[in-house]
C-alpha cells in the first residue's frame, strides 16, 4: 500500500477484546466480538507512516462477510478512520498513534449481520487483509434486538454451559443433566456452517442474518432432518439401528461434531429433548438468550385443534387409532429472548420455538418463534405458529372406549387437560422453576375464560369464512353430559424404584339412589413418552354390588415381575380402571401414570479441590434388584474436570450390593464445575446423575 509502506502485523488484542465481549471461553486465539460494541486493534506499519501520508488519499477499513460480499446487500461496508467514531454504524476511531503504529477502535452497528468477517485496510487503491473476526448477537447492548437487561439472566441464558432438562410426569418431574458446550472452540464454526447449509437449502443468503427471528427459523429447520439435511434424525418408538439412542446423549458437542465430521449427514437419533438441547446450544453460541422448557400433558399434532381423542378397548388397553394426534406425557421445546420488530411491542420478550416435527396444514414442520405473551392471551393469528402452541397446552382430551363391534362409547369422568407444570431451570440454580403462568391464566379464572372465549370466537369466524373444508382450528366439542351415578378414583405413588411392586388404590362410589351391579377391570401397560403404548402388562377383574351411597376401596399390586421385561425406554406405566354399570351402557374410566426410577447413582468429591492439582471422585452404584446388573458401563464427562468423555467397564454388580468406582482427574478450570455420570447395562439404559463442585483457583 502506498509506495514503500507496508503493514508488518495487526494485533487484534484477542485477550482484552474477547473478555470485554464475554467470548473469552470460546477462544483465546481468535477475535470473537458482539455487535453494537467497539473492539480495539493495533496496526503496525513497516515504516513511519507520516512519511507516506501525502501519498495516501484516504485510509479506510472494509468489513465483509459471506462468499459474495456486496455493499448493496449490507454484507460489505467501507468506513473511514477518523478521530471520532459513530456507535450507531460501522465506524473506526483513531485512539492512539505513533510513528509506526495506529491503535484503532472499531465499532459495529447493533443490527449488523452476524457472521465470520474479514477486516481489510484500504489505502491508495490497494487492500491489505488485517485479519478475520467473528461477529455475534449482543444481549449486553441496548440497541440489539436480543438485549436482555438482567445480568443474572444473561449469565444463565447465554453463558451457562451446564443445563438441566426436565422429564417424567406432571406429578413426578425429574431432572437430567445436559452439557450445552456452546463455548467449546469448534462449536462456533459448526454453528455458522449450520447456517450456511440451511440457507443453501432455503435459497437464502447472509443478508438476513441481522434478524434473530430469521436465525431462529433457520436453526429450527436444520435441527430435524425432516427439513432438508438436518442435524438429527427423529426416532419415534423403533429400535435405534446404526445410531445412538436419544437417552445416551450427554451433551450437544458430540452431536454437532458428528454432524460436521460426516459431511452434514443427519446424526441418529434424537427426540424432542435432544432437539431442544442442541437448539439451545446453537442459539446461545450465536448470542441469542435461550432456555429449554418442558411441558407436561402436551397435545401433539392436533393441527391447531382444541380437542384430541384417546381410544381404549373394553379391557382398558390404549389403542393407537389416531396415528398422529395424541397426548404426550411431556414435551420439550425452547424459548428465546428478543424484540419482535415485526409485531406489536407487547409481543417482545420470550418466544416459543419447537424443532420437533408437527403435522401442519401449511408451512414448515417446526413451530415458532411464537410470542409467549400471544400464546397466553389467545392471540392465535400472531406469527409464528401461536395457534399450534395454544392448542397444545389448552386442548381437552376426550377418552373413547372401542367396543368389539368397533362402535365408540365415551368414557365418563376421564377428560384430560393439557399444558401442566411448564418447567425450566431457574437462574443461577439447579432448581426447577414453574413458568406455567407465562403461558396460561390460572385454571378456572375469569381471565382464562376470556382467553378461551376469544380463541373460540376466532374459530367460529374461520369456520364461517373459510372456503376450504379444513380450517386453522377445529372447535372444541361440547362437553358430554355425564350422569352422576358412579365415581371412580385411582390413587398411587408418583414414582417408584425399579424392583418394587406398584401399589394401587381404587375407590368406587355409588352416587345413585339405587343399588348398582358393577364390573371393574384394572390394567397396567407400559408407555412411550409420546403416548404410544408399548404393551399390556397386567390386568385384574372384579365384580361387586354397591348399595346407594356406598363406597368400595380396593388395594391391588402390579408385581415387579409383570413389568420387569417390558418397561419400555421411558419407564412409564399407565394404570387404568374401567368401571361398567351392568344395568346401563355407561362406562367410567380413571387413569394415572407412574414413572419407574432407576436405582441411585451417587457422586462424591473431596472437600477441597484446587485447579491443576490431581484429585479423585467416587461414583457409587446401589443394585436394589434381586438379579445382578450385567455388563455395566459408566461414561463420565465434566468440562474443566475431564477432557471430553471417559468410559469405564464395571462388569456385573451383584444383587443388593453397592459398587464404587474411583475417577482420577485434574481440574483445569476454576469455579463451579459439574461431573456427569451415565450408566448402562443389560437391565438399565438411562441412569444419569450429576454433581457440581467448586474448584479453587490455583
Amino acid at each position: 500500500m502506498g509506495q514503500g509502506l507496508g503493514i508488518k502485523k495487526c494485533d487484534f488484542k484477542v485477550t482484552v477484546n474477547n473478555n470485554n465481549h464475554h467470548t473469552e471461553e470460546i477462544s483465546t486465539e481468535r477475535l470473537i466480538v458482539r455487535r453494537g460494541q467497539p473492539f480495539t486493534i493495533t496496526v503496525c506499519f513497516s515504516a513511519p507512516i507520516h512519511n507516506y501520508l501525502w501519498q495516501l488519499k484516504r485510509i479506510l477499513l472494509i468489513a465483509q462477510t459471506g462468499s459474495h460480499p456486496s455493499k448493496a446487500d449490507g454484507t460489505q461496508t467501507e468506513f473511514l478512520i477518523s478521530s471520532l467514531g459513530d456507535q450507531k454504524q460501522w465506524s473506526a476511531a483513531l485512539e492512539e498513534q505513533d510513528p509506526c503504529f495506529w491503535t484503532i477502535s472499531v465499532n459495529t452497528p447493533a443490527n449488523a449481520p452476524i457472521g465470520q468477517y474479514a477486516l481489510l485496510l484500504h489505502a491508495s487503491k490497494s487492500d491489505h487483509l488485517l485479519g478475520n473476526f467473528t461477529l455475534l448477537f449482543n444481549p449486553w447492548c441496548q440497541d440489539d434486538e436480543v438485549f436482555l437487561a438482567n445480568e443474572a439472566q444473561r449469565q444463565e441464558y447465554v453463558l451457562n454451559q451446564d443445563g438441566v432438562i426436565y422429564w417424567g410426569t406432571e406429578n413426578a418431574v425429574l431432572a437430567q443433566p445436559w452439557d450445552f458446550s456452546q463455548f467449546e472452540e469448534d462449536i462456533v464454526d459448526i454453528c455458522f456452517t449450520l447456517l450456511d447449509v440451511g440457507e443453501r437449502h432455503r435459497d437464502k443468503d447472509h443478508t438476513q442474518r441481522k434478524n434473530p427471528v430469521y436465525i431462529c427459523r433457520i436453526v429450527a429447520a436444520m435441527l430435524n432432518c425432516d427439513e432438508f439435511r438436518g442435524i438429527l434424525t427423529e426416532c419415534g418408538t423403533r429400535q435405534y439401528f446404526n445410531g445412538t439412542p436419544p437417552s445416551k446423549w450427554l451433551g450437544s458437542g458430540p452431536i454437532l461434531r458428528q454432524w460436521i465430521a460426516s459431511q452434514c449427514k443427519p446424526v441418529r437419533y434424537g427426540q424432542c429433548w435432544v432437539f431442544a438441547a442442541v437448539m439451545c446450544s446453537v442459539l446461545r453460541c450465536l448470542g441469542i438468550p435461550t432456555r429449554v422448557v418442558t411441558g407436561f400433558t402436551w397435545a401433539h399434532n392436533t393441527n391447531s385443534s382444541l380437542s384430541v381423542d384417546e381410544y381404549y378397548d373394553e379391557d382398558g388397553t390404549l389403542l393407537t387409532q389416531d396415528k398422529n394426534a395424541r397426548v404426550w406425557t411431556f414435551h420439550v421445546w425452547n424459548e428465546c429472548w428478543m424484540a419482535r420488530a415485526d409485531l406489536l411491542p407487547e409481543y417482545s420478550g420470550w418466544q416459543a420455538l419447537d424443532a420437533t416435527c408437527q403435522n401442519k396444514s401449511k408451512g414448515p414442520s417446526f413451530c415458532g418463534p411464537a410470542p409467549v405473551q400471544a400464546i397466553k392471551e389467545g392471540d392465535t393469528e400472531a406469527d409464528y405458529d401461536v395457534c399450534y402452541f395454544f392448542a397444545a397446552i389448552n386442548a381437552k382430551c376426550q377418552v373413547w372406549i372401542q367396543k368389539t363391534d368397533h362402535t365408540l362409547k365415551p368414557a365418563l369422568g376421564s377428560t384430560k387437560y393439557t399444558g401442566n407444570n411448564i418447567s425450566t431451570k431457574s437462574v443461577d440454580s439447579e432448581r426447577c422453576e414453574d413458568i406455567t403462568h407465562n403461558y396460561k391464566y390460572p385454571e378456572g379464572s375469569f381471565q382464562e375464560k376470556v382467553v378461551l372465549d376469544k380463541a373460540y370466537t376466532k374459530i367460529k369466524k374461520l369456520e364461517a369464512t373459510s372456503s376450504s373444508s379444513k380450517t386453522q382450528f377445529s372447535f372444541i366439542p361440547t362437553a358430554l353430559e355425564e350422569p352422576v351415578n358412579l365415581f371412580i378414583h385411582l390413587q398411587l405413588k408418583n414414582f417408584l424404584l425399579r424392583g418394587q411392586d406398584v401399589p394401587l388404590s381404587i375407590e368406587v362410589f355409588n352416587h345413585s339412589g339405587g343399588e348398582k351391579a358393577t364390573h371393574l377391570l384394572v390394567g397396567a401397560q407400559s408407555l412411550h413418552y409420546n403416548g404410544v403404548p408399548v404393551t399390556q402388562l397386567w390386568k385384574e377383574e372384579f365384580h361387586f354390588t354397591l348399595r346407594s351411597n356406598e363406597a368400595n376401596t380396593l388395594q391391588v399390586f402390579v408385581p415387579y415381575s409383570q413389568y420387569r421385561e417390558e418397561l419400555g425406554q421411558d419407564h412409564l406405566l399407565r394404570l387404568t380402571a374401567i368401571l361398567k354399570d351392568e344395568d346401563s351402557f355407561y362406562i367410567y374410566l380413571a387413569q394415572e401414570e407412574i414413572i419407574i426410577c432407576d436405582p441411585p447413582l451417587t457422586i462424591e468429591f473431596p472437600e477441597n479441590m484446587v485447579q491443576y492439582q490431581p484429585s479423585m471422585a467416587k461414583i457409587g452404584l446401589l443394585n436394589p434388584l434381586t438379579e445382578p446388573l450385567e455388563k455395566c458401563v459408566i461414561v463420565v464427562a465434566g468440562r474443566g474436570l475431564i477432557y471430553r468423555q471417559r468410559k469405564y467397564k464395571l462388569g456385573s454388580v451383584q444383587p443388593k450390593s453397592i459398587q464404587q468406582l474411583q475417577i482420577p482427574f485434574t481440574p483445569t478450570q476454576a469455579g463451579p464445575r459439574r461431573l456427569t455420570a451415565h450408566l448402562t447395562c443389560l437391565q438399565l439404559q438411562n441412569l444419569k446423575t450429576y454433581k457440581t463442585t467448586n474448584i479453587a483457583t490455583a
